[in-house]
This record gives structure tokens, sequence and C-alpha cells, in this order.
């Protein structure tokens, strides 16, 4: 199989299937493998179509929430596998930039991206980490889901359980229901890994903004670099500009500002 897709940059071409790097050779002698554990090639327990949703900032005290819904198709399922899909954790963020493009050719996804700020403002009402994702879930799932109405197969990454995730959506004028819900569902959907890896994909774009809006390097998660963030932070800027960046609900800020 011959998978072609254009960028800006032009077009490449990925090989699948039998003896896949010696034809790929035939056109360009650099042509490489993209490596896969063997063990996790036929870890999903279903091959059917599907629609799963997956998301990346939780921990990230200056990083943006990220949600993202996938439709998979069972017939691109084995090209997905040939790519290496797999849970967005357990692949480095240089293979995350080679893939994401590749990957964007064989699914239709729904993105939200919610920017602290804005993040920090429904904190302020009385919204806590897990309602918000509930509804950015929901979200992403109904605009995929309007556009493949036939799927009958739909995941979400167990963040809470059911009775809590439709009760924070009690109030929503559209709900999605028949979820099953699946702890590191990454692992067991592939719809769910496609997911996890475009919104990481998407939050490592958002990263780069900040960076070049700020001139300075932007730290994942919100421990010791975190911290050692805030000190560097505070000296090129005002306590005002780190409270629109940061989540409003994480502690680190509180012995800083």
């Amino acid at each position: 199989n011959v998978t072609l897709y254009q960028s800006k940059k032009g077009y490449t071409a990925f090989f699948s299937g039998a003896n896949a790097l010696n034809e790929a050779k035939r056109f360009n002698k650099d042509a490489s493998l993209i490596e896969r554990k063997e063990k996790e090639e036929y870890s999903y327990l279903s091959f059917n179509s599907q629609i799963g949703s997956d998301e990346v900032g939780v921990g990230d005290l200056f990083l943006p929430l990220v949600v993202v819904a996938s439709y998979v198709k069972k017939e691109n399922i084995q090209a997905l596998i040939d790519l290496g899909i797999k849970d967005s954790k357990k692949i480095s963020d240089e293979e995350i930039i080679s893939i994401a493009p590749l990957l964007l050719h064989f699914v239709d996804y729904s993105k939200l991206t919610l920017q602290n700020e804005k993040y920090n403002e429904l904190i302020a009402r009385g919204e806590n980490l897990n309602s918000v994702k509930a509804k950015m879930h929901n979200k992403v799932l109904s605009n995929v889901i309007k556009r493949h109405k036939d799927v009958k197969e739909i995941y979400v990454d167990q963040f809470v359980n059911e009775n809590k995730y439709y009760e924070y959506l009690k109030k929503e004028e559209e709900i999605i229901d028949n979820i099953e819900f699946k702890t590191k569902g990454e692992s067991y959907y592939i719809c769910v890994a496609v997911s996890s890896i475009i919104a990481r994909y998407s939050l490592l774009i958002e990263k780069n903004k900040l960076e070049e809006k700020y001139k300075i390097v932007f730290p994942f998660g919100a421990g010791k670099k975190a911290d050692l963030f805030i000190e560097e932070f505070l000296k090129r800027y005002p306590k005002d500009e780190i409270k629109k960046i940061a989540k409003s609900n994480f502690n680190n800020l509180k012995d800083f500002i």
C-alpha cells in the first residue's frame, strides 16, 4: 500500500505492507522504517469503525487543555497500526511531530483548545477540572458523530465515573450517550490512541506559540521545572501576566504571588 499526502513542502509517500522498505528505496534511497513494538500491534479490543476521545494538558500548569475526538474507519485500522499508533505518552515529541501529519489523512476529528485564561474564568464560576473536561469531551464527540451517525462504537478515556460524567452534562442541550468508558482507553481502542496523538500534537503547537510570544521555554507538568519557570518568568514579566497563562487551581503560584 502506498499513501501520498501533500503538505506545504511538497508530497510525501508512506509505504506499508510486505517488502515496503525496499519498494520505498526504489524512489528514495534515504527511506527509513517507522519502528513499532510487535506486542502492541494487535492489542486493541475492536477493529470496527469507531469514535473515541482523549485529552492532554490536564497536569500542565502553563499549557492549555486540549480535547480531541476522532473517527476511525475499520478499513484504515491496519494502516494506522502500521504507522505505529499507540498512546501518545509512549511516543516521543519528535515522533508525534512526524506521525501526526500522516495520521490526519486517515481520520476525521474534532478538537477543542481551552486556553488557561478562559479555563480560570470557568473555575471562578464554580466549574472544576472534571466538569470542564466532560463538557469538552461531549462537544467534540457530538461534532464527529454528526458527520458519522452510523457509527455505533463510541469510547472515552475515562477520567471520572460514568454517573458523575453525565451529572456534569445535565444542563447541556445535547448529550452523547451510549459511550463505553475505559481507563487508559488509548491502550484498548485505536480511536482513543489517535485522539491522544492529535491532542498532543496540538499541545506542542500551542507550546511553540507561547514560546514565540514570551521568548522563553515553557515546561510541561507542574513540578520543580514549573517552579523554576515561575521565578524566571517573573524576572521578565509582571505578576498579572503569569496569572493569565497559569491554571489558577494549581498551588505552584502561591509561594510566588
